[in-house]
Formats: structure tokens, C-alpha cells, sequence
């Protein structure tokens, strides 16, 4: 028998407060990604420097190639050799949005949790016992938080330390989905 996604709205939002609590809780007291980003050298001469080009927000790669057959021209070879070759965010001047970030990761919580509820609530029954759906909720959970975060070392070499980090972050997030679901599972 299948659970509804929508008979689990409880556990789904208790599990996206509580990783929202532990997200704040890792992040503004732990202090284990103050490392995550480094200072550029010379940093107020290189942020002199690019102001004038007015770029907008947006992700940017230099150089850049824009296709396989760019990549493999030797004016963009040499680009790459002569270096710097950097992937950079660009994101709006001014203090950050943190009301709308915290929104959106709430959300992306409440995602993380349903997609949980569905995965867990297709494999088990009502009744089920706490660890059949502590598994369950929490792989799916774990996954959602962290297996992405992979790629962004592999392909864009992003710090492998701050990926880790961030993975280690996804499973503390997957256990704590793990165990809202396995307390609040309709018996």
C-alpha cells in the first residue's frame, strides 16, 4: 500500500525546520566553512579593475570557449597556457539578499523532504518500522542534499575540501529527514 506525499506534509516540513536549524546552527557557529573561499591577491586592486566592465550577474568562464570546436582553436589553447583560467559568479552589487536566500532554502528543504516522502511512501507501508523508513528517507534525503555537490569538483575543480564539507553537511541534513520521518510515519 502506498503512503500520499501529501499525508507526510508533516513530517516534510518538520524535517525542512529542523535542517534549516542545523544549517544555521553549521554555519553560523561551527565555523568549519570559513575556508570554503579564499581572498583573491590584491583584491580591492582586481575588483578596481573589473568594475569598469559593468559585468552582469551570471556564471563566466575565462577564457571562454563557447564550444568543442572554440576549445580546440590555438588562439584559446594559448589563452588557457598563458592563464589565469577561472570559473567566476557574478552576483549584484550591494549587501546580500539574505531574506530571499533563507526563502529559497527553505523551500529547497520542503523539495528535498517530499521528494523523501515520495521515495520512502512508494517502498513502504503505513506501520512500517522506524528503521525501514530511517533508510529510506534518509538516502533519499542524502542524496538530494549532497551527490550534486560532486560535480562541481570534478568538472569545475571546485575545492574538493569545501565539496566535502558541504557532503558532510547533506548527511547530517539526511539524518535528521531520516529521523522526522522515521518518528512521525503513519502507523
Amino acid at each position: 500500500m502506498v503512503v500520499p506525499v501529501l499525508s507526510l506534509w508533516l513530517p516534510i516540513v518538520l524535517s525542512a525546520v529542523f535542517v534549516f536549524l542545523a544549517s544555521t546552527i553549521i554555519h553560523m557557529f561551527l565555523g568549519y566553512h570559513r575556508g570554503d573561499l579564499r581572498k583573491v591577491p590584491r583584491e580591492d586592486e582586481v575588483m578596481e579593475a573589473l568594475r569598469p566592465f559593468e559585468i552582469p550577474p551570471g556564471d563566466y568562464g575565462i577564457p571562454y570557449g563557447g564550444s568543442m570546436k572554440a576549445m580546440k582553436d590555438p588562439a584559446f589553447v594559448a589563452k588557457m597556457k598563458a592563464g589565469p583560467v577561472a570559473l567566476v559568479t557574478v552576483m549584484p552589487s550591494g549587501p546580500p539578499a539574505m531574506g530571499s536566500n533563507f526563502i529559497l532554502w527553505f523551500l529547497f528543504c520542503l523539495l528535498i523532504g517530499a521528494f523523501a516522502a515520495y521515495v520512502t511512501g512508494h517502498a513502504l507501508p503505513p506501520g512500517a518500522g522506524y528503521r525501514g523508513v530511517f533508510r529510506f528517507a534518509g538516502c533519499t534525503a542524502f542524496a538530494g542534499y549532497s551527490l550534486a555537490l560532486l560535480e562541481n569538483s570534478i568538472w569545475y575543480k571546485r575545492n574538493w575540501g569545501a565539496t566535502l564539507r558541504s557532503v558532510f553537511d547533506g548527511l547530517i541534513y539526511g539524518l535528521l529527514t531520516a529521523g522526522t520521518f522515521g518518528w512521525l510515519w503513519p502507523r
